[in-house]
């Protein structure tokens, strides 16, 4: 994403992932409270020969194998459903005190923003983020970068999220390379970088670089993807934005004059994924275009022989919609809008759309490889945004492809001047403090058909195989489980909950919300996910609407009559 002046659910959905009734195609690739609070031992039934609740253990502490690959499968898809976050190296010369925080990279982020984020529905965080070596020559790891990109990952597992790590910069190429516009502005020529693109030795050190940092996080269990450059754009820059400057947005000029020089994306990014493999044959692989990752660029893609490439667009279009400035509004969703620069408007709408995308199908018809959406999103005050976005989120599942909003953006210092896709403030453009709003509701009515985790795509892995029976798989040890309905989350009643010996837990879903101690979902979820009897079968299960798909596929549920429901399944 490019800004132009600044910036260049819950993990208790766990189970649920697991338990849909139908098995999946293979995949592409190798409000009143209970009258009484829950117990500590589970009621008496109706049979006294059955076998107790089994004891729980904890999670392994390093989990079985699982094929990441199933999480980027359109036929069963989408899995993945989250949001960007954004850093870049703090220049205090350029950011002061505290407009990006303390350094070295920023805007920062804490343990409470994921564990939001995640109670929101969001699975999947896309990093946007410097890479591990310096932008200029000798190339090297920069320890500051890497140790932020460490804590990064540790905090989104925490919030039981997966991860995927793109890289903005890298050798040859900077963060300004995003803000070209504004030189002159609020920076000079100094911090401008875009020799990537006519540098071999840069672009031997961008393969040392994913090499690298493959090598160091091939294991890691919550990164689901490696995205190798964010936005590629030699098309507008060339080598330098103001001695090589290119500026060629036709796909077909681009090749037909560029094609397999340095400038050519498509003859660096094969040599990047040859040196990754070299050392990490597994990890899925993310790519995206020349000209911003822009869909039109898409079919000029080259597609590698590798099966563990997952090929991605970001996708802002219509611009003249998605990005008006507010004191200049001119189109509105659905509606009349000049979409093709023609100075003639064309009508805007859910159609548009559906034409629009149509270039993804045609491009994993043509070569059976899933594409994801990496980044996509409006700016909050454009008229119709909840509709706009209602509509392209329902396409992306339609299509079953993963995507991810730009972006979850919390530092205050920061949010307070740069907030253009701030979806927590709503539609008023003087507005920088969180609010309910309609577009809002339809990014988290999204995210809260998220059902697999880090916490569950492992314990049951592989829970998107079409051999696998889910339901009997998922509930195999539940003996004994609890239905909380409309549940106020007092601590005595946390704490009992917490210490029970139910098997799961069902909880109708309560979001967090900052500074709220009544309905504290994310605490309580996690002290659940964590405690002592927190195994696999005692995760809690939320948004009882999919009940019927989870719990009660091929079970005989028995009930008690208290104030909630009780109930031993059987086989």
């Amino acid at each position: 994403m490019k800004y132009t002046r600044f910036v260049s659910v819950i993990v208790v959905v766990a189970l649920i992932a697991a338990c849909v009734d139908q098995a999946p195609e293979e995949t592409i690739s190798p409000e009143t409270a209970p009258e009484t609070t829950p117990p500590t031992e589970p009621p008496e039934t109706e049979s006294r020969t059955e076998t107790p609740p089994p004891e729980t253990t904890p999670p392994p502490e390093s989990p079985q194998p699982a094929d990441k690959m199933e999480l980027w499968d359109m036929k069963t898809g989408p899995h993945l459903r989250g949001a960007n976050l954004w850093q870049r190296r703090v220049w205090p010369e350029l950011d002061g005190p505290d407009f990006m925080g303390p350094g070295p990279v920023g805007p920062p982020f804490t343990q409470e923003d994921f564990d939001r984020l995640a109670a929101l529905g969001c699975n999947y965080v896309n990093i946007s983020h410097p890479g591990l070596f310096t932008e200029t020559s000798p190339y090297r790891v920069d320890k500051d970068i890497q140790e932020n990109l460490d804590t990064l990952l540790a905090m989104i597992a925490k919030a039981d999220m997966f991860a995927v790590i793109s890289f903005r910069t890298g050798p040859g190429r900077s963060e300004f390379t995003f803000v070209s516009e504004d030189l002159g502005d609020w920076f000079d020529e100094s911090y401008l970088n875009d020799s990537v693109w006519q540098d071999k030795e840069a672009q031997d050190a961008w393969v040392a670089m994913w090499q690298y940092t493959a090598e160091r996080y091939k294991d890691n269990p919550i990164v689901a993807g490696f995205d190798l450059m964010v936005e590629p754009n030699s098309n507008e820059t060339g080598s330098h934005c103001v001695y090589d400057r290119l500026d060629i947005w036709d796909p077909e000029e681009f090749y037909d004059e560029y094609g397999g020089t340095l400038y050519d994306w498509n003859q660096l990014y094969p040599r990047i994924i040859d040196g990754i493999r070299e050392v990490d044959e597994n990890t899925p692989i993310l790519v995206g275009g020349n000209g911003y990752s822009g869909i039109e660029w898409l079919p000029y893609l080259k597609v590698v022989r590798d099966k563990r490439v997952v090929y991605m667009i970001h996708q802002y279009l219509p611009t003249q919609y998605t990005h008006q400035n507010y004191t200049s509004i001119k189109c509105s969703y659905p509606g009349m809008c000049d979409v093709d620069w023609d100075s003639q408007k064309e009508q805007l709408g859910r159609a548009w759309l559906e034409d629009l995308l149509s270039i993804i199908g045609t491009f994993t018809a043509r070569h059976n490889v899933p594409v994801a959406v990496n980044e996509f999103g409006a700016t909050r005050w454009v008229p119709g945004a909840a509709e706009f976005m209602d509509d392209e989120m329902g396409l992306f599942e339609e299509k079953g492809m993963n995507n991810a909003l730009w972006e979850w953006q919390v530092w205050e210092p920061f949010s307070a001047k740069v907030n253009y896709f701030n979806f927590l403030f709503g539609p008023d453009p003087h507005n920088t403090t969180e609010v309910p709003n309609a577009l809002k509701d339809v990014i988290t009515k999204y995210w809260n058909q998220n059902t697999v985790r880090p916490s569950n795509f492992y314990s049951l892995s592989p829970i998107l195989s079409p051999s696998v029976s889910r339901p009997s798989e998922a509930l195999k040890n539940v003996t004994h489980w609890l239905y909380l309905i409309g549940v106020d989350l007092e601590p005595e009643t946390v704490d009992k909950m917490v210490n029970s010996v139910y098997d799961m837990v069902v909880l109708d879903f309560i979001p967090s919300e900052e500074n709220n101690t009544e309905y504290p979902m994310a605490d309580v979820v996690h002290r659940k996910n964590t405690a002592p009897t927190g195994s696999l079968t005692g995760r809690w299960v939320t948004q009882n609407g999919l009940l019927e798909k989870t719990l009660m596929a091929g079970k005989r549920i028995i009930p008690w009559p208290t104030g909630t429901m009780n109930g031993r399944v059987s086989g």
